[in-house]
């Protein structure tokens, strides 16, 4: 009895067994998650080393930021006229070639922080078009029932990387300078083009349209008409933009807490632990039939956690609050996910995905730049304290006009 108890509570982890392809491609982007997580620590350290500004750092999401807009809704459309394997390997080894250029100009002693902030343009551009593709494969995987345990790990597989790849990062940093950590960021990310080498074929499905500024209008046409999906972006956006504290984490590490790198990947990495801890428990997720009050509430313990962070008096009560906020942004994630991937129909997932992608990764660079800039302009505590604030009062509002989100119903999913 104790046994099945624990089972009900403990991650579902049946995707992972059902599905061959599936367990490729998680555990393809569970490693290269690791190295992509060493270069997003490692690029905030080289600029803030070269500039000694958080509002530079909090420049690199203005950067990322432009291409995933134009590229993300864009390459949805193709994802949904192509072959989705194919256009994830092209994009994917754009992606490489990008580590393999910031590995190239941290061995060649570049000072100019204008490289950097090109080459994380350009790594933005190819991750906004092979994630739609990516994302939009899942639901031909798996079985639909089985898309809310896939959505939790893939949360955890995003979060294992954001756990120990800064971590790792840092280490690489302090040891073997920044060419070190961009060369096994490199190394990793060749799991990911593995992974989907071995992939079946993706084909669109019969009557899918061509890829075009028609196709993207669509997408956005369904949108529109796809209140609880709107609203799943627009609760995201609210987290994201007015709350996201990466930007900070330097000024925090080195000004505040009187830390240097290491001190920057422990703050990288504490939401990811709280993240992993609440994915350890996550087998209650796929119980849960009221999605809407779901990501509600998680959003909620996201912007008091991170507003906290700002009044924390030390560097492991900061650590704790950031460590809360990744696990209700964990918990977030996976309904949310749940919801484009269950309420969306398969001919429209790829735009839908590019929509999701320019917010869920969009949002977080509008984040930096947002946050970076209140931080220069004020303090980094009072930039957090004011962004918790802010996020709060963005969820409260948007649930005030559309009260029917909380009446969400994964029985009956509708977009």
């Amino acid at each position: 009895m104790a046994g099945r108890r624990w089972t009900r509570v403990l991650t579902d982890v049946r995707p992972l067994r059902v599905s061959a392809p599936y367990r490729r491609l998680f555990v393809g982007n569970t490693i290269s998650q690791l190295g992509q997580q060493m270069t997003a620590v490692t690029v905030a350290v080289q600029v803030y080393a070269l500039t000694d500004s958080s509002f530079a750092v909090g420049l690199l999401g203005i950067f990322g930021l432009v291409p995933l807009v134009g590229f993300g809704l864009y390459a949805g459309s193709i994802a949904d006229a192509v072959d989705r394997r194919l256009l994830a390997i092209i994009a994917s080894s754009g992606s490489w070639s990008v580590s393999l250029v910031l590995a190239a100009q941290a061995f060649l002693g570049n000072t100019h922080v204008w490289v950097i902030y090109l080459c994380i343009a350009v790594q933005a551009a190819c991750f906004a078009t092979s994630s739609p593709a990516r994302n939009a494969m899942i639901p031909r995987l798996l079985p639909a029932e089985l898309l809310p345990a896939a959505g939790a790990l893939n949360a955890a597989s995003f979060n294992l990387g954001f756990t120990v790849g800064p971590l790792l990062g840092a280490v690489l940093i302090s040891w073997g300078g920044f060419e070190v950590a961009y060369t096994v960021d490199a190394l990793t990310f060749t799991a990911t083009l593995y992974a989907l080498f071995r992939l079946p074929a993706m084909p669109p499905t019969p009557g899918s349209p061509r890829a075009g500024l028609r196709s993207v209008r669509d997408g956005l046409g369904f949108l529109r008409r796809s209140p609880n999906l709107r609203m799943t972006f627009v609760l995201d956006l609210c987290a994201m933009v007015f709350a996201h504290p990466r930007a900070l984490f330097p000024a925090l590490a080195y000004k505040v807490y009187g830390g240097g790198a290491t001190t920057v990947g422990v703050l990288q990495a504490a939401p990811a632990v709280g993240a992993l801890v609440a994915f350890v428990v996550s087998g209650w997720v796929s119980r849960v039939r009221l999605h809407g009050v779901a990501i509600v509430l998680s959003i909620l313990v996201y912007g008091a956690a991170v507003g906290a962070v700002g009044l924390a008096p030390a560097l492991w009560a900061g650590v704790l609050f950031l460590a809360v906020s990744g696990a209700a942004d964990s918990v977030s994630s996976a309904f949310r996910n749940t919801v484009l991937q269950v309420a969306a129909p398969d001919e429209l997932r790829g735009r839908l995905q590019g929509v999701f992608i320019v917010v869920v990764a969009g949002g977080p660079r509008a984040g930096d730049f947002l946050l970076g800039s209140v931080g220069e302009a004020t303090t980094e505590r009072l930039a957090l304290v004011l962004g918790g604030l802010a996020c709060i009062v963005g969820v409260l509002v948007a649930v005030a006009v559309q009260r029917s989100f909380l009446s969400y119903d994964a029985r009956h999913p509708t977009p």
